[in-house]
């Protein structure tokens, strides 16, 4: 217990300092929300895996779609990898880093305001933004508190608290290039603790070879073996839909595409592109694989674990040594850190940047990182009391980590996701399109989330087939792709006004000399 206690309060320094190193190199909007555009691709890359991987990936999904799909859970992981990673970058990285450099364009908000010519797309975008980022916040604290209650057992609501003051402190210190750095460091973490607890936990059951063979021996619900530890598991066509969700829900949100905003040049693309893909590979691979193998440390009970789906890795990790344990500690924080300054510092801007900036003229570039760094603290006060709220209130069993990120992804990719991809390589898309797609990603989502979540329709059916109707994994998943359908559509049948043709041009422009 000593030495994790050592082990963190060394870790928790290091990132205070390197928010104090940055406090005074942070001069302006620029600096604060992209690091002055100029960060090279290693630190891009990193930012954005750890950026896509928290606890809410480590604790969560890979507990939770770790029991249901087994070994075959890995699948996720490589969707991620060649999806959520590889395709992103080769798709949206140049083209993202050159329209929004040539728009000015700071946040997703305003990338939508001056590609599509309307300050209400950037409005409503602003208010989606702030919203549903929120339940993602939440899904974060509450893997870290899951697995920071089995180690050093703090309650969890002190976990919750000090996570958020941490967080707090280094962004608001040293915004972007602080957050970079010290998800450099924290990737490095990750990339060395996933490897060592895979290994560690398969030799548990004796290797590769003797855990899978534990896993095929435990029968599903219909009493057959052999189906945990196959190539596919036992519920392919909703294993589909996690790797769609976690995959391509990447492409949408601002957190992520941000990232390519920031990147220094084309070249930094390139490199970034691989060595993000072998990132998420390792990491990514790594914990849903691990994962696969929760049955084999949990009692089944009626189904489902007997301490809930988020206390399946926290009790695998409770098997390991206490040095290892502490790297898992450092490893999970790392993660969920990055990933909490990536979602407060994309909140904060779009507040500042999108929300008070155009109602009030004449703000000085240094009041406007100051309201940023005062919105941070109020986004964060917010998810520590959802985050509190979910794990101890009547919601508990709905309020599980899966869920928290499924609501968030849903809306905000199924929102954005194709009008931010269409509006890189398409002219023909308009702001009618754009604006459907928003209430529609929206929509689906609340509405799934009154009738499934908080069940106003109590006889709602829960099954088509095989799919799964009351997930909303794969109602994120349905709201995306419905998304790439409607934008076309829409625009097909709707006329931009000439104004709107004109700035789409100008958009354009920046891909001319490529």
């Amino acid at each position: 217990m000593v030495l994790r206690w050592i082990i963190l309060a060394l870790y928790l320094a290091l990132m205070i300092g390197i928010g104090v190193y940055y406090r005074k190199k942070t001069a302006n909007v620029a600096d604060f929300v992209l690091g002055g555009r100029g960060l090279g691709p290693w630190f891009t890359a990193f930012a954005y895996g750890t950026s896509y991987f928290s606890a809410v990936i480590f604790v969560g999904y890979a507990g939770k779609f770790g029991w249901a799909y087994g070994v075959a859970s890995t699948w996720v992981g490589i969707g991620n990898a060649l999806i959520g990673s590889l395709l992103a970058w080769l798709i949206l990285g140049k083209r993202t880093r050159a329209m929004s450099k040539h728009l000015d364009a700071k946040t997703m908000p305003e990338f939508f305001e001056r590609r599509y010519n309307s300050k209400k797309l950037r409005t409503l975008s602003a208010l989606i933004i702030f919203v549903f980022l929120i339940p993602y916040t939440a899904s974060v604290y509450n893997g870290l508190s899951r697995l920071f209650e089995k180690s050093f057992n703090i309650d969890y609501e002190w976990c919750i608290i000090a996570m958020a003051i941490f967080t707090a402190v280094y962004v608001i210190m040293g915004g972007y290039k602080a957050t970079a750095l010290n998800d450099f460091i924290q990737g490095i973490i990750m990339l060395i603790g996933i490897v060592a607890v895979v290994v560690a936990i398969l030799n548990i059951n004796g290797g590769l070879s003797g855990s899978l063979e534990a896993m095929g021996a435990i029968p599903d619900a219909e009493g057959k073996t052999e189906v945990y530890n196959s190539l596919f598991g036992p519920d392919p066509i909703n294993l589909v839909g996690v790797v769609i969700l976690t995959s391509l829900g990447t492409w949408g949100l601002p957190q992520m595409v941000q990232k390519f905003y920031a990147i220094k040049d084309d070249k930094s693309v390139v490199t970034g592109t691989v060595v993000s893909t072998v990132f998420a590979v390792v990491v990514a691979g790594g914990c849903y694989f691990l994962g696969g193998f929760g049955r084999l440390f949990m009692e089944n009970v009626d189904g489902a674990p007997k301490d809930g789906f988020d206390a399946i890795v926290p009790s695998m990790m409770d098997k390991l040594s206490s040095g290892l344990f502490a790297l898992i500690i450092v490893l999970v924080l790392s993660a969920s850190m990055s990933t909490l300054s990536s979602l407060v510092l994309t909140s904060s801007s779009t507040l500042t940047i999108d929300l008070i900036k155009p109602l009030k003229k004449n703000m000085s570039e240094k009041e406007e990182v100051r309201i940023m760094r005062i919105f941070i603290a109020v986004f964060l006060l917010i998810s520590v009391v959802i985050a509190v709220y979910s794990l101890r209130g009547a919601k508990q069993s709905t309020m599980i980590i899966s869920n928290l990120m499924g609501i968030s992804w849903g809306a905000l990719a199924g929102a954005f996701l194709a009008p931010f991809l269409y509006g890189l390589f398409w002219k023909g898309v308009t702001r009618a399109a754009v604006f459907v797609n928003f209430i529609c990603g929206v929509g689906i989502t609340v509405v799934h989330m009154m009738i499934y979540t908080f069940g106003i329709i109590p006889d709602a059916p829960k099954f088509l087939g095989g799919l799964n109707l009351a997930s909303p994994v794969n109602a994120g998943a349905f709201s995306m792709l419905f998304g790439l359908v409607v934008v076309p559509v829409v625009s097909l049948i709707t006329k931009p006004r000439e104004s709107d043709v004109k700035a789409t041009n100008a958009a354009f422009s920046c891909y001319d000399a490529v």
